[in-house]
């Protein structure tokens, strides 16, 4: 009885799991919840430019400066300017007291008053040669003599004029005098200028770059420059080909035709074009990740998702360069998703429910 009883009660057991488990192995394959799969947001690479900056420090300079250097030593006699002052091209700056220019003027007085007796005595020889009064031979002999006579009275007035220009100190351009060093009574020479005279209609800045920066900027390119919170918009006119031995960088130089509020030496902040990529191909720059120091992005398509490596060329805070990996067909994918792996499947933004159902099911076959 008991042996029956236990006989039966395994046979029990046994009818029991068999119905608990034969069914999950009898039973269909379910697809998976097609509202499980990740939806995502894609777009095509462009092509666009990029351009970097380099921050960098710069002094500003009027666009024309000219140092006055005296072409002759004396004492100063009238000083016409100041610091500050407006000049106009030819304007008087200065007086020397010149003791040559006395003496200048008598030996040209001099020589004026030969040259007109040779040309008196020139002019009465002439007729009586034409009479036949005198040679030929002594007629020249006054031609050469009245000539002569012009030649010293010319060179008499040029040099009295030399000193006569080198007496009053003249600017050279219009603008503002931004130094003068010198008063009535002061002994100058012609080693030492005498002030300093900017001109122009605006402001230029100069400052120094490293060789790797002198390769990329050309004449043309913009320059920015900030001071105190107000900003200046140049251009670059000048490229130094030659390093400075003191200090191992190039000299540029760039046009501020809006700065005139700007001091002469100012220090300013400016930025310039360090590096620059026309016309590649771009990708948002937050659609780039990088796995152990390799760049790759994730693309769609048909319903799948991909690992992509790339070569990424400069960026900025809004665009990639891709330099090889990706062409202008691919889909990349621009949102991201903690489910976002090689090979899974995803749904393209805009796609129906059927669509995203056949790509599901095209998966799990």
């Amino acid at each position: 009885m008991k042996t029956s009883a236990k006989i039966i009660t395994g046979v029990v057991i046994v009818g029991v799991l068999a119905a608990m488990v034969l069914p999950r192995y009898l039973k269909k394959e379910e697809l998976a919840d097609p509202a499980t799969v990740p939806v995502v947001r894609a777009e095509q690479p462009s092509t666009g430019s990029i351009t970097l900056y380099r921050e960098l420090t710069g002094t500003v300079e009027p666009s024309d400066m000219v140092s006055v250097v005296p072409k002759l030593a004396g004492e100063v006699k009238e000083v016409y300017v100041k610091a500050g002052d407006h000049v106009q091209q030819g304007q008087a700056i200065l007086t020397i007291d010149n003791k040559q220019l006395d003496s200048a003027r008598i030996t040209m007085e001099t020589a004026q008053v030969s040259m007109n007796d040779a040309q008196t005595n020139l002019a009465r020889m002439q007729a009586l040669y034409a009479s036949g009064d005198i040679s030929a031979q002594a007629f020249e002999q006054v031609q050469s003599a009245a000539s002569q006579a012009q030649l010293q009275y010319e060179a008499a007035k040029l040099n009295y004029d030399t000193q006569a220009e080198y007496t009053t100190i003249t600017a050279p351009i219009a603008g503002v005098v931004e130094s003068c060093s010198v008063e009535v009574h002061d002994l100058i020479s012609q080693q030492a200028p005498v002030c300093v005279i900017s001109g122009g209609e605006g402001m230029m800045v100069k400052f120094a770059v490293p060789e790797k920066i002198a390769a990329v900027i050309s004449l043309g390119d913009p320059i920015q420059v900030e001071k105190g919170g107000s900003q200046y918009d140049g251009t670059i006119t000048e490229v130094s080909s030659m390093v400075d031995a003191a200090t191992g960088l190039f000299s540029v130089k760039g046009t501020l035709p809006g700065a005139q509020g700007l001091a002469t030496g100012t220090t300013v902040k400016l930025s310039v074009v360090s590096e620059e990529a026309v016309n590649v191909m771009t990708v948002p720059v937050d659609t780039v990740y990088y796995e152990g120091g390799d760049a790759y992005v994730y693309t769609y398509e048909d319903g799948i998702i991909h690992k992509v490596p790339v070569e990424v060329g400069i960026y900025d805070s809004e665009k990639a360069e891709i330099l090889s990996g990706l062409n202008g067909d691919d889909m990349v994918l621009t949102t991201w998703n903690s489910e976002l792996r090689d090979g899974a499947a995803a749904a393209l933004e805009g796609e129906t429910q059927t669509d995203v159902q056949e790509t599901t099911a095209a998966e799990q076959q």
